[in-house]
């Protein structure tokens, strides 16, 4: 194990357990707080604590964990379907969205970048970069999300103001202001663009029920730079070069 001082040959011990693809680098620092992780055989306490890749052993619950800090990362998009759920696997035995991909893909161990919920669809990263999928769902980083919302019925201008300025859910929850683009509006419903600029849990469907006003669709179209595009729904693709470097630069990586 390398002093706590960091030098051009090691890198910290939450990194290298994320660059591994076995979690974020908030679920290493889990790790390490929890007791499940030793270097060469002690166990450690701190998740910054600096690891030679090529000569220190890092277990996490007795597993060796391979270094992969000099490996290309995997970066997929997935146009995600509803009634899909959005973890790797799912107790209730419902289908997930690893379901959907190539075991190939699988095999590499990549995880979702966030989450969409069971009855959403769209844009979801899945990657083995733990370092960005850390800076893309963290608070300091996050990257503006693009959707397409429609509802029954019209959307008042009053209710489109209180959205755009910043809105109080009924759980007192404080909204930053959503960008909000009227696309559409037929007899029955209403066809919306909203660009969110933070993560709470369920935004979106808590802010309709506060008015009243029921959701009949939501699907994600763009996160930072990059679209969904013409991507049929269950189907994924690899990220371009160009696409994963607009994602790094926009979280300062």
């Amino acid at each position: 194990m390398a002093d706590n001082i960091k030098n051009p040959d090691t890198v910290r011990l939450n990194k290298f357990i994320a660059s591994s693809g076995l979690s974020s680098r908030r679920g290493a620092d889990e790790l390490v707080k929890q007791g499940k992780v030793k270097i060469n055989g002690e166990r450690v306490d701190s998740p910054g604590i600096q690891v030679d890749p090529e000569n220190d052993q890092v277990e996490v619950r007795g597993q060796l964990i391979e270094n992969k800090t000099k490996d290309e990362h995997t970066y997929i998009l997935l146009n995600k379907p509803i009634e899909t759920v959005t973890t790797a696997k799912d107790p209730q035995k419902r289908k997930t969205v690893m379901d959907l991909l190539s075991k190939e893909i699988v095999n590499k161990r990549v995880f979702p970048v966030g989450r969409l919920d069971f009855y959403s669809e769209g844009l979801l990263f899945l990657t083995t970069d733990g370092e960005l999928c850390n800076r893309m769902t963290h608070p300091r980083w996050h990257l503006p999300k693009v959707y397409e919302v429609i509802v029954r019925g019209p959307i008042s201008k009053e209710n489109i103001a209180i959205m755009e300025a910043g809105m109080f859910l009924s759980e007192g929850d404080i909204l930053a202001p959503v960008k909000v683009k009227v696309l559409s509006e037929g007899k029955d419903t209403t066809k919306v663009e909203m660009i969110l600029s933070q993560g709470v849990n369920r935004q979106i469907r808590r802010m309709f029920r506060d008015f009243d006003t029921t959701i009949l669709k939501i699907k994600r179209t763009r996160q930072g730079q990059v679209t969904i595009d013409n991507l049929p729904a269950g189907k994924w693709r690899e990220l371009t070069a160009e696409e994963v470097a607009s994602l790094k630069k926009d979280v300062g990586l």
